[in-house]
């Protein structure tokens, strides 16, 4: 079926009738891979915040779930359904939010469910969304966007589809009513750039643990993985985060390899053949033994270890919003090394040292970084943690949204 095919199967719902109004306020999550068992920034997101309101008598949630197959199913009392999506290429993703959208358009006309809000994550269906937000204005409701970042601005995709990604951007700013923006950045480019639409927006950062791993130090799957990738405990600095050259990895590895560190470069990613090799020729890497590609990591408690132990941490990313790793590593790891861009300064504030992309300015900061003290660290982890307790934590995340959903009814 074609994306022309799924939209004109939407009907508008029968006119004159009478919706009830009962409780609770239902939400319908679309833009995620699904819960649970994928991790990423928005999988994560719709996780905890399913989470921390499954007991949560105002809310009820539905999520789109990316699958093989049609289905329903209960998580974290969230209304879980699937949305089979054929294997189309680069268009899936384009395909999978209209379907999810169908099916929520659907499920709402058949359950006579009363102003619902349809929440979108990501901005990728940009020609689809005045059509989408007329029909669920006749239903009563309202359609929410989270821009996420700048998409358009991702060096992985062609100049085609980068010009897709602006115009989806633009005209999803247009046809929606709220837009939330997990990044103070993020919410005054929708305002310089669409202010013409005169788009209402709102702030809702990410959020982040702030406990603790649940391993011990002698875990012996900790111990493990540390024996198997040939590294010590808060002897290696450490990145995690797409494997992708706006990130920044370049830059991160020629620096590290100028620098006198004595300490490991380790670096947690899904790698691709084609940047590793391209990285390896500008860089010759593979000649420096500290630097060492360690795979992924999907257990989240070894993870939180492994970022606990790091002596430091490198954040590279300079496209986007409020972004997961930069929270976990904060959350996490005391001494905190960050490219210089809004985004991050918005986030770390004093709670971090900072870079830009000059020769020698990361070099010099990493060395200096190896000769500060113990208290010095200390006092940055302190910050950065009180940072993410402040402002990031899960459940002031959650009870944003839900003051948020109940008062849009």
């Amino acid at each position: 079926m074609t994306v022309n095919k799924i939209i004109s199967a939407t009907q508008a719902p029968a006119s004159g009738a009478s919706l009830p109004n009962p409780q609770p306020q239902h939400v319908f999550i679309v833009g995620s891979k699904g819960i649970p068992g994928n991790y990423g920034g928005y999988e994560t997101f719709v996780d905890k915040l399913t989470e921390y309101h499954q007991h949560e008598p105002a809310l009820k949630y539905h999520v789109a779930c990316k699958a093989k197959e049609k289905g329903r199913f209960v998580y974290h009392n969230a209304d879980c359904f699937k949305v089979k999506v054929p294997d189309i290429g680069p268009a899936q993703a384009i395909y999978y939010d209209v379907a999810a959208l169908n099916d929520c358009v659907a499920y709402i006309r058949r359950n006579h469910i009363p102003h619902p809000i349809v929440y979108i994550l990501a901005c990728r269906i940009g020609p689809f969304a005045a059509h989408f937000q007329r029909v669920i204005h006749k239903l009563g409701g309202k359609l929410y966007i989270n821009p996420d970042g700048h998409e358009w601005m991702r060096a992985k995709w062609s100049a085609p589809v980068r010009k897709y990604w602006k115009i989806s951007e633009q005209m999803m700013t247009k046809h929606c009513d709220l837009l939330i923006c997990d990044s103070k950045n993020i919410e005054q480019y929708i305002h310089d750039e669409y202010g013409k639409y005169n788009p209402r927006t709102t702030y809702i950062s990410y959020g982040a643990e702030t406990r603790k791993s649940k391993l011990a130090d002698d875990d012996p799957k900790l111990l493990d993985w540390y024996r198997e990738k040939g590294l010590v405990p808060k002897s290696y600095y450490l990145v995690v985060g797409r494997f992708v050259p706006e990130n920044n990895y370049e830059t991160m590895i020629r620096e590290f390899m100028k620098s006198h560190s004595k300490h490991d470069f380790a670096l947690i990613c899904n790698v691709s053949d084609k940047f590793l090799d391209e990285l390896k020729e500008k860089t010759r890497f593979n000649q420096d033994p500290r630097i060492k590609f360690v795979g992924t990591v999907y257990d989240q408690e070894l993870l939180m270890k492994i970022r606990e132990n790091a002596y430091g941490y490198f954040h590279g990313h300079e496209v986007g919003g409020t972004n997961p790793s930069l929270l976990e590593a904060l959350g996490s790891t005391d001494l905190n090394l960050l490219l210089d861009v809004g985004f991050n300064r918005e986030v770390a504030e004093d709670a971090a040292l900072y870079w830009n992309k000059e020769p020698g300015d990361l070099t010099g900061l990493i060395d200096r970084a190896d000769q500060m003290g113990a208290v010095d660290i200390a006092e940055l982890g302190h910050k950065a943690k009180e940072r993410i307790a402040d402002a990031y934590g899960w459940q002031h995340i959650s009870d944003q949204y839900k003051n948020l959903f109940v008062t849009e009814r």
